[in-house]
């Protein structure tokens, strides 16, 4: 029998409807680490990948993640059998004579982001951590927090980080320098926008991190500590929960934008934190049918390596779509979705009955993260004005492309100079001599006017783009107006499908159009009048650029403009549906006139994520 990749998913036969199946899952998942345990229990270590921090860090990621998970678990009433372990390893590792130590921490340290779970542990079950090390350990304990503190965190969600450390070190009576937490939950305050939305500090984007860092720290603050920041907080997780609920498809996928994916499950932790906070943001049944179903959706992917260790990838093990700071244990903040097993079987959000999710009958337009949210058959298209990240790889990819679902994901360039073979799935490439590229990064200019998205950008300084994007469920459609002082090749592309082996697959291109179909999917692109002729191609990917599919294929329209001005016009479709190709392929929408569309975008307002960070809408 051949093997199955996914076989060695530890979720995979798993109901993920109760209680007890979390249970499960959380001890399945968090077995197959105990082989990678250092000698004296404080380090971790994965595998031979690195992050741009030093190994000790990157061992400690490994050891301290899972707290996420198993300190609610424990908390919770539920059998762990090593917490021996993670009690030896924090006396090793904070002790300055014993080979296991962590490392001192000298200024901003991945140390710091794994400190947020001690002290997230040693708040839920002291008797576990704290009360069993020696006074010597305890002392070293503190002498480590006390240390680390003192230090600039990253002027992000980081500073939560700060905060955890000190609710715990008040909770085992040590005296520290208070006003250094209040410092930090005042500087958080200016990461708010408005209606439940944050940014993740002073930059132009919105991503995951909203709800799985700073709604979630929030949320557990609210937990631990009753004050005017913990109301605040939970006032903005009631409206957060209104929009974020349409970033997850009928079958629990979310929509896959921003950076740090491989946390993957973590994009239940809102669910799972307003379980923890006791906050029925929404009916609890809806609560626990988006945390349950969003676990379940992972159950089938070949999410592990073969001993059932998370390997860094979102569906499959894939390093070339990481950030620069993931690390083998890095995918451990997964373990955020299981913070509701700190509450009991008696909690309204096991004691309630699942419910679905109630389906979009119509696009939803979030003016914060600059997206309408486009119901497609079950799955869920986000389309979107781009946002910006130039600090990080692939930040085009993650957060620029004009459409996001959360059934077809996203696909990363492998190849700077592969122009001819990219995949540029939603997104619209340029080149000037046919082999490197530029694709939009930023904008200088985004408007969300009714259900039209307005973009102004420039992929050189002296080439200028106006998009407007227009839902047309399951459709939706791209115009571009370009002005450019010479010639370039271009390249526009659809959505990525699964490619089958064997040549398979039904391709089609012609003049102006262009469509794959795969074993379950139909994605095609039709242009709708451009004033140049577009040739369709269905391209066959480069195998690992996509986050779902391990190899894709990516209907495009390719053509060269002229200098001057050129519109391009088209029409873009991917749905789980292959009978499409003799139904709504043959239906496409039309496209506005370019004057109204301009007209469209002056009267429209801005987007959140690309005002300029601190000032307020």
């Amino acid at each position: 029998m051949t093997y199955d990749p996914a076989s060695a998913n530890p979720l995979g036969s798993n109901p993920l409807a109760t209680r007890s199946d979390m249970q499960r899952a959380l001890i399945d998942l968090f077995n197959p680490l105990l082989p990678y345990f250092s000698e004296g229990n404080a380090r971790v270590r994965l595998d031979a990948a690195a992050a741009h921090f030093d190994r000790a860090a990157a061992d400690l990621e490994g050891f301290a993640r899972p707290l996420w998970g198993l300190a609610p678990f424990g908390a919770g009433g539920g059998h762990f059998a090593h917490w021996d372990r993670y009690a030896e390893g924090i006396a090793n590792g904070t002790d300055p004579d014993h080979p296991e130590f962590w490392g001192t921490v000298n200024g901003r340290d991945q140390r710091m982001v794994e400190l947020a779970a001690l002290g997230f542990a040693l708040v839920l079950v002291p008797e576990k951590l704290w009360d069993p090390l020696s006074p010597r350990a305890k002392d070293n304990l503190v002498a480590y927090l006390i240390h680390a503190r003192q230090f600039d965190y990253a002027d992000n969600n980081w500073k939560f980080f700060r905060i955890f450390v000190d609710i715990a070190l008040d909770r085992l009576g040590i005296e520290y320098d208070r006003s250094l937490t209040r410092q930090y939950l005042t500087e958080l305050e200016s990461f708010y926008i408005a209606d439940g939305w944050y940014r993740d500090g002073n930059v132009r984007r919105i991503d995951h991190y909203i709800p799985f860092a700073m709604h979630f720290y929030g949320l557990i603050y609210s937990r631990f500590v009753d004050d005017d920041y913990a109301k605040r907080y939970r006032e903005r997780a009631l409206a957060f929960a209104q929009d974020f609920r349409h970033w997850f498809a009928e079958d629990g996928a979310t929509l896959p934008f921003g950076r740090s994916l491989t946390y993957r499950f973590a994009c239940a932790g809102f669910w799972s934190a307003l379980a923890f906070a006791d906050l029925e943001a929404l009916p609890w049944g809806e609560i626990k049918g988006l945390c349950l179903r969003h676990l379940r959706w992972w159950a089938d992917k070949p999410m592990t390596h073969r001993d059932g260790v998370l390997s860094i990838g979102y569906g499959y093990p894939n390093l070339l779509m990481s950030e620069n700071y993931n690390s083998a244990g890095s995918p451990y903040w997964a373990f955020k979705a299981f913070l509701p097993l700190a509450v009991g079987e008696d909690h309204p959000f096991w004691a309630t009955p699942e419910t679905p999710l109630a389906p979009l009958d119509e696009t939803v337009d979030l003016r914060h993260p600059g997206m309408m949210m486009m119901p497609c058959k079950g799955d869920v298209v986000a389309l979107s004005s781009g946002q910006e990240n130039r600090q990080m790889r692939f930040g085009s990819e993650k957060y620029a492309k004009f459409a996001y679902s959360t059934r077809y994901g996203f696909s990363v360039e492998s190849d700077e100079r592969g122009f001819a073979g990219g995949a540029f799935d939603s997104m619209l490439a340029f080149s000037d001599d046919g082999i490197h590229y530029r694709v939009r990064e930023s904008n200088d200019e985004v408007r969300l006017a009714g259900n039209v998205l307005f973009s102004r950008w420039s992929p050189w300084p002296d080439v200028v783009v106006e998009t407007w994007l227009l839902p047309s469920s399951p459709w939706h459609v791209r115009v571009h107006r370009i002005t450019t002082p010479r010639v370039l090749e271009t390249a526009e592309g659809g959505f990525a499908i699964a490619r089958r082996d064997f040549e398979a697959n039904a391709l089609f291109s012609a003049t102006g159009s262009a469509f794959a179909v795969g074993e379950e999917d139909f994605s095609g692109i039709r242009d709708l009048g451009s004033t140049i002729i577009r040739e369709g191609m269905a391209q066959k990917a480069p195998p690992n650029t996509n986050l779902i599919a391990a190899k894709t294929l990516v209907p495009q329209l390719r053509a060269t403009i002229p200098a001057g001005e050129t519109i391009l016009r088209c029409a873009v479709i991917a749905v789980r549906d292959t009978s499409t190709v003799s139904g709504e392929w043959l239906r496409p929408p039309a496209a506005p006139g370019i004057d109204e569309l301009r007209i469209l975008a002056r009267q429209g307002g801005s987007v959140s994520a690309m005002d300029a960070p601190g000032r307020m809408p």
